[in-house]
């Protein structure tokens, strides 16, 4: 039986370029994704790159990372992954003050510009002008800010990722992992030997490790978008809220981490962060509904959650909420710190984790690059700072 020096768990964005940048560095590696069709939350992500909401000394260098990593990686992986610099448009409900909710935003390394209503709208014609409106009784928004943002097609630069890692000698299997073993991974059809397993799945990443006795302090939430197939209209910028409530819902979550063991509880009332994004083809993902809910294999209302996703768009993006469109779920990991869980399990050698993003699809390229380098043995002081001994 053949021996791996790594066995990367999950193929979505993480895993995918992570076992690339393993694979770059010279180690032999298999990369396991459960599914044949993607059904991740890669799938359905937004495909944004905040690289300009660094606010921490770490956060700042690693969006400055991002953005020079970008810059060469279609090139690097021979595809394109549709990079590209939009608009992002930050909007701000009626009752919050604008100048605050600026300042909120004032130490990130380039910090999102305040827009009157009229700027607004002249920005994003889509944008319901009636609630951008200056008559305050009428007004559902007080204002915007606006940075430049940038955005990729997610599952072509996934897809990128894992064609450039078998063209260098990776290997990949379609297997769902069930269980972690101290010397490899089993799966449903058959055991795989490795030095060393990382996993990145993601939402499921809590449930398997908890299985091998594992505990760690990674969780999940179920995201919900609507997406709809290419449409004539034209959405000319990327729309979220200046307050969002993910953040909130996430800390409030993860108070009493035993309830996360224990399928069927809900620690938290969902949220809801009014967003839209158009893709390159005209197609839209409009959204995003957050719920933790702890059993990740929870039905969730998807008529009930459709409905509250159109009415919220409704009032932001009229003429994008009746679109004719699909319901989809998935599993977003994330910590309490909104740190990400990186490096080898303290007291469970060889096993390591890659997951936990807040900011994922800028995080995730330099710091995959960074621990494939850190763990061949080159020093990387970012790395050592997110070793998952934090959260021991």
């Amino acid at each position: 039986m053949k021996t791996y020096d790594w066995i990367v768990v999950g193929g979505g964005i993480t895993g995918a370029a992570l076992a690339y940048e393993l694979a770059k560095t010279g180690f032999s590696v298999l990369l396991l994704e459960q599914n044949q069709v993607p059904d991740n939350a890669t799938r359905y992500s937004y495909g944004g790159l905040a690289y300009w909401s660094g606010n921490t000394p770490i956060s700042r260098q690693l969006c400055e990372d991002a953005i020079a990593r970008y810059q060469i990686l279609p090139q690097e992986l021979d595809a394109d992954i549709e990079f590209r610099e939009l608009d992002l448009l930050l909007t701000i409900p009626t009752g919050d003050d604008p100048e605050l909710a600026a300042k909120s935003y004032a130490n990130c390394l380039i910090p999102p510009r305040l827009l009157a209503i009229t700027e607004a709208c002249e920005l994003e014609p889509l944008l319901n002008r009636d609630a951008m409106s200056n008559d305050k009784s009428l007004c559902a928004y007080a204002g915007a800010l606006t940075v430049k943002h940038g955005h990729i097609h997610p599952g072509k630069t996934t897809q990128a990722y894992i064609q450039a890692f078998l063209r260098i000698g990776g290997e990949m299997q379609i297997a769902q992992v069930v269980e972690v073993l101290t010397n490899g991974v089993k799966t449903t059809t058959e055991t795989f030997i490795s030095a060393n397993v990382v996993i990145c799945a993601g939402g499921l990443s809590r449930q398997l490790l908890k299985a091998a006795g594992i505990p760690i302090k990674l969780y999940f939430t179920h995201t919900e978008i609507i997406e709809t197939p290419p449409v004539d209209l034209r959405l000319n910028t990327l729309i979220m809220p200046a307050n969002i409530q993910r953040f909130v819902l996430e800390t409030q979550s993860t108070q009493i981490d035993e309830l996360w063991d224990e399928p069927g509880n809900e620690p938290a009332p969902p949220i809801l962060d009014a967003g839209a994004i158009q893709f390159q083809d005209g197609s839209l993902r409009l959204g995003q509904i957050s719920r933790t809910i702890t059993d990740p294999h929870a039905k969730i209302n998807a008529q009930a959650s459709e409905q509250w996703l159109r009415s919220s768009i409704s009032n932001i993006l009229p003429k994008l909420a009746d679109l004719p469109g699909t319901w989809y779920h998935s599993l977003v990991a994330f910590t309490p710190t909104r740190l990400p869980v990186i490096g080898e399990i303290p007291g469970f050698a060889g096993v390591h984790t890659f997951s936990g993003f807040s900011n994922p699809l800028v995080l995730i390229p330099p710091l995959a690059q960074r621990f494939a380098k850190f763990v061949s043995s080159q020093e990387d002081e970012i790395i050592k700072q997110l070793l998952s001994t934090r959260l021991d």
